[in-house]
């Protein structure tokens, strides 16, 4: 039996690409290969491009009206075919289907906040600014934009990029993951039936060479990318040197903050929540927790609720994690945990070798925790992106939060207490992007922007919020004098001052 293939989307069609270059999509749970990816061509990119600068022309021009009204139709949809989505995200990332739902509800917050463009896409108007001079800005599109997007969130960081882009008269390429795209491309389907014209949004997929192109392409505007350090920065700079506006959105090595007088049971559900979801495949997981004082004296029970998690194929409902996407992934995680040993850390909880009877072929790794994890280590300074969790102990706030901004990264950050005092010095004092008080490390509801920091990002503007509408859009400003014939200043003014 053949496999399923998936097409393209260009031009408001399914297109079956011409390429020779094909890439397998394998369940992470049991190692099926379920459908077949295309490597697009350049000519297949340049076609994609060359449809949405076609449909810029009238799409800029269409009515915020038109627009919210589109996105309106979107969000229904979005939330009538959440089960349909959640299951192509769990059968190619590996995720739990409860996992895979929740992705799909904040993706949908995002589109929910596009139906307000008419109201977040307003300019400015100061009237007599000067004599009979009027001085307004006009908030414009750019023209074509792209967004190119990780594997571990295959609906919503499309979400963070496509919907406000187009909200605000923008047409937008897509990239999706090669490793889990058909959730990406339904969703995007999904745009096109709530109202989209052809060429407002296009699909291509591929791997660095059309990374690459996108970054090249005179006519691409702009370009938003949410992945890895290393290739965002490679994409920052790529993009960059070609004149292109660009935000990069970066790996990250987030800690958990713990005082003593925290909530216990529920400082432990949340991190152990926030450390062991997805796999640990988030960028806004919890992978270092920084334990003060007596807080040490949790580590026997963290261990011990860490064990007791379920770990499975994400089609088990009671899963508590699923695999980690490829053999590849599995084999670097558990290298560095092996790297963690060598170095010295204490290994409470060993995730290597992790079999489960229902779905013996899969790529899981079971929950990890080290403790004495020194900050020279390497499975502190590198980004395991599994679940592992390392852990380390200081006496006071002052030097928990020493050791968080000495970190390169400043994604997120989470500390759990019940002083009011603490966590005001806390926020005040950290230098990370996001914080979490008595909560995980959030990921902002979508009218906020996603604020991460330092190492973790690239570009002034981030996704999301005010600073989505920012980036996806340039400022015009007008001024202008209407007065009746006659009643202006006579002769030649050679100064700088308005009159």
């Amino acid at each position: 039996m053949s496999l399923p293939t998936l097409p393209l989307l260009i031009d408001g069609k399914r297109v079956e690409s011409k390429t020779s270059q094909w890439r397998d999509i394998v369940n992470p749970a049991t190692q099926e290969v379920v459908a077949r990816v295309p490597f697009a061509t350049i000519e297949e990119l340049n076609a994609a491009v060359a449809s949405s600068k076609a449909a810029y022309k009238s799409w800029r021009n269409t009515s915020q009206a038109n627009r919210m009204r589109i996105m309106l139709r979107f969000q229904q949809l979005l939330r009538d075919h959440t089960g349909e989505l959640a299951e192509l995200i769990t059968r190619e990332h590996g995720k739990t289907l409860p996992d895979a739902e929740g992705e799909v509800g904040r993706g949908l917050e995002v589109v929910e906040h596009a139906c307000a463009i008419a109201s977040l896409q307003l300019g400015e108007y100061a009237q007599n600014a000067a004599g009979g001079v009027d001085v307004y800005t006009l908030i414009e599109p750019l023209g074509v934009c792209a967004g190119i997007t990780a594997f571990n969130f295959p609906v919503m960081l499309p979400c963070f990029m496509f919907p406000l882009a187009v909200a605000t008269g923008n047409t937008f390429v897509l990239k999706p993951s090669e490793q889990d795209p058909s959730a990406s491309l339904r969703l995007a389907e999904l745009a096109l039936e709530a109202g989209l014209p052809p060429g407002v949004l296009n699909v291509v997929h591929g791997g660095p060479d059309i990374a690459n192109a996108i970054c090249d392409h005179p006519d691409i505007k702009a370009i938003s990318f949410i992945g890895s350090t290393h290739v965002g920065t490679h994409i920052y700079r790529r993009a960059s040197e070609a004149g292109k506006r660009c935000q990069a959105m970066m790996g990250a090595k987030n800690h958990c903050v713990i005082l003593p007088d925290a909530d216990r049971e529920q400082a432990i559900n949340h991190l152990l929540g926030a450390a062991f979801g997805a796999a640990g495949q988030r960028c806004m997981a919890t992978s270092v927790a920084v334990l003060v004082g007596e807080a040490r004296e949790w580590v026997p029970e963290l261990v011990e609720r860490a064990r007791a998690l379920k770990v499975g194929p994400g089609t088990d409902r009671r899963a508590d994690l699923g695999p980690v996407v490829s053999k590849p992934a599995r084999a670097r995680i558990e290298k560095l945990i092996g790297a963690g040993v060598e170095e010295g850390a204490k290994l409470l909880l060993d995730g290597r070798g992790h079999s489960v009877k229902e779905a013996p072929e899969g790529n899981f790794v079971g929950p990890t925790i080290f403790d004495g994890v020194t900050a020279d280590m390497s499975i502190y300074r590198d980004e395991i992106f599994g679940p592992v969790l390392c852990m380390t102990g200081v006496d006071t706030l002052d030097e928990a939060i020493a050791f968080v901004n000495a970190n390169p990264n400043g994604n997120g950050v989470a500390l759990f207490t019940q002083d009011g005092g603490a966590a005001r010095q806390f926020q005040n004092e950290i230098d990370v992007g996001q914080v979490g008080i008595n909560l995980p490390i959030p990921v902002p509801v979508a009218w906020f922007s996603f604020t991460g920091s330092r190492g973790s990002k690239l570009g002034d503007l981030g996704p999301n919020g005010k600073q989505a509408i920012l980036f996806w859009t340039q400022t015009k400003t007008v001024t202008a004098r209407w007065q009746a014939r006659g009643t202006g200043p006579s002769g030649v003014n050679t100064t700088i001052t308005l009159k």
